[in-house]
């Protein structure tokens, strides 16, 4: 009986294989190693300045999550990185940069501090209009309140940025 139910499951993985096959193979859908899944007429994408929006400044982070975001796509996908009117597009701007205080003392001194990053995404596909979206992103890190955060800064913010930009990129072309 055991012998049945592994027959079958291998044939039912081996149809479920052939069928991905078969539509990958059609040009429904392109999918790569890196997750993603991107039609194969769009070839192209452009990404656009992050305009900083925030209250409190920091005049780094716009450029560095727009050349995180540039890297990350030219690291993981085929698309071509052009100036304007991209096949995709990816605008935003940062409206959020904050520390509060995220554990408190028996003494009412902050013990941990947390710097969060709120980024609004506007994402354009000229070819699936149906894909597009604006949607804000946020991430988080933790410090700990005896550091300023003059000292932890750059640090923080390189972590969180790498978080917002993976999960953009996932919103956009590998569609989780």
């Amino acid at each position: 009986m055991n012998t049945r139910r592994l027959i079958s499951a291998i044939c039912a993985a081996a149809a479920l294989f052939v069928t991905a096959q078969i539509v990958t193979s059609c040009g429904f859908v392109k999918y790569s190693f890196s997750g993603t899944s991107i039609q194969p007429d769009v070839k192209t994408i452009t990404i656009n300045y992050f305009e900083y929006k925030a209250l409190k400044v920091n005049p780094s982070l716009s450029n560095d999550i727009t050349e995180a975001m540039k890297e990350k796509y030219r690291k993981l996908t085929k698309l071509e990185q052009v100036d304007m009117d991209g096949d995709l597009e990816v605008s935003g701007e940062i409206t959020g940069y904050d520390v509060k205080a995220t554990a408190v003392t028996a003494n009412e001194v902050a013990a941990q501090n947390r710097l969060t990053v709120t980024v609004k995404v506007y994402f354009s596909n000229r070819k699936y209009p149906e894909d597009d979206f604006e949607k804000s992103f946020s991430n988080y890190a933790d410090y700990d309140s005896t550091q300023s955060l003059d000292a932890v800064e750059s640090t923080l913010c390189e972590e969180i940025l790498e978080k917002i930009v993976e999960d953009i990129f996932n919103a956009t072309v590998a569609q989780w």
